[in-house]
């Protein structure tokens, strides 16, 4: 993987909350992390672990007035976004971070032709930019992102459109302001094999092409593996290992990590195998467990489990490999 100097989004201690019918629970719990300038960071985890929550966070999308940012700060550029006014928030939102969101079905408006949702963003963004113009920019966009017969497609609806060709369009919204950072929250979930495939080689070609960065969101390790530099795993709200993708893969240090990647299935693994699954469930906000969230569902945990909050701890000879787990020297001779 290639190396990198410049640090352009830094998020240090970031802590969310929701209000609910039974109070106020807290979401993430002191994220940090950095992203450098052209890498793609993955970010993985079960359902329910933060993730999509932390890509709400860093657009300062997160629905009102239930959710809020409680502590921490998100600093892009040397800006901290949680400084900014809405106005402020505005001219950085889709034009130097953007965001794919998980399903195009929805995130697109049903009743809106396609060329009027992009022809959107270069009215917020470049409003000097006239019809002419900005219909120019479009097609340039759509050809960019591999769609055939652009003008034709912008005078379609959404619901005319394949599923992967609403994605693309999705991607041609995100990066017609040529952004530095691209939020990608699981964008081929939906999407067949073939399909997404040439989703990610759309992604990595345009990543190359305008040096931009990519926090890409995912459950799917096989996705990190082919698109990340690093990774972070995420666990009920909090980051419990982060390392260069590589290292990850051949080196993972916590329990959970270990799970997650035992539960894929391999080449050399038997016909009907039975493969191995981490007992149990994600636990429900309201009720995290004291000491390390993941000691219920741990193989390892002992009684220090509970009494001791883990914090990451970066691994000797390995500086970007940091873990959250008070026995990992213990369970990694």
């Amino acid at each position: 993987m290639s190396s990198y100097s410049q640090v352009l989004l830094s998020i240090e201690n970031l802590a969310t909350s929701f209000e609910t019918d039974d109070g106020r629970i807290n979401v993430l719990d002191r994220i940090s992390f950095k992203v450098n300038r052209g890498e793609t960071l993955g970010i993985v985890g079960e359902s329910g672990c933060g993730k999509s929550v932390t890509a709400l966070a860093i657009m300062r999308l997160l629905p009102k007035p239930s959710g809020q940012i409680d502590s921490g700060s998100i600093i892009y550029n040397g800006q901290d976004l949680l400084s900014l006014s809405t106005k402020q928030m505005h001219s950085i939102r889709g034009k130097k971070i953007a965001m794919i969101f998980q399903e195009p079905m929805t995130a697109l408006n049903p009743v809106q032709r396609i060329g009027a949702q992009l022809g959107e963003v270069y009215r917020i963004h470049f409003p000097d930019m006239s019809n002419e113009e900005s219909r120019a920019a479009q097609l340039e966009t759509l050809v960019r992102v591999g769609i055939p017969a652009p003008e034709k497609r912008l005078r379609e609806y959404p619901h005319q459109l394949s599923g992967g060709m609403r994605q693309r369009i999705m991607i041609a919204m995100a990066l017609s302001c040529k952004p530095d950072i691209l939020i990608a929250d699981e964008p081929t979930t939906a999407l067949d094999v073939t399909t997404q495939n040439q989703i990610l080689n759309l992604m990595r070609d345009l990543q190359r092409d305008i040096n931009m960065s990519i926090i890409f969101i995912t459950h799917d390790l096989g996705v990190i593996a082919e698109m990340c530099d690093r990774v972070i795993v995420m666990y009920a709200g909090r980051i419990v290992e982060q390392a260069a993708v590589k290292d990850l893969f051949s080196s993972p240090h916590h329990p959970y990590t270990r799970g997650l990647l035992e539960s894929i299935p391999k080449l050399d693994t038997p016909p009907k195998s039975e493969l191995k699954v981490i007992e149990g469930i994600v636990p429900s906000l309201r009720d995290i467990p004291t000491g390390c969230r993941f000691r219920t569902r741990c193989d390892y945990g002992i009684e220090d489990c509970s009494k001791t909050d883990p914090v990451i701890e970066m691994i000797d000879g390995q500086p970007s490999h940091g873990v959250a787990c008070i026995r990992w020297r213990e369970i990694n001779p």
